[in-house]
């Protein structure tokens, strides 16, 4: 890599660092820095020791501070989506269990209501027996 590429890569990187970006909306990533120093992604990456120096200060920054942070808050969030979901799996078992025996308990029902309408609606008195004892 030619010296006036790493020169123009530690421009953009100081730039970038400075918040007076050129070229780009001045978010501190690896596509902003190759596009700040007008260079190819390939170009960029051949950079070894560039990308080791920009990582360190994106570490140390502010910006790498938010980075971690938001990371921790989407790990919460995941972990919070998950335990929801198996929450909701739960429950949606049980509204399908439930749905079962209301079905199961439907049908018994109607079975009940035609063998009672399929009855004698007679009512037979039983013979009274007389209470008079002599």
């Amino acid at each position: 890599m030619s010296p006036a590429t790493q020169q123009r890569l530690r421009e953009a990187m100081k730039r970038l660092f400075d918040r007076q970006p050129i070229h780009t909306d001045g978010k501190l990533t690896k596509n902003n820095l190759w596009r700040e120093a007008e260079v190819s992604r390939a170009t960029m990456n051949r950079a070894a020791d560039i990308l080791a120096e920009w990582d360190a200060r994106v570490a140390d920054s502010l910006a790498g501070a938010v980075a971690s942070h938001r990371g921790e808050e989407l790990d919460d969030l995941r972990s919070s989506l998950e335990a929801s979901r198996r929450r909701c799996r739960q429950l949606q078992d049980q509204v399908d269990a439930a749905a079962t025996v209301i079905a199961a308990l439907a049908a018994e029902n109607a079975t009940l209501r035609r063998q009672a309408l399929n009855t004698s609606a007679v009512v037979v008195p039983l013979q009274q027996r007389s209470t008079v004892r002599a």
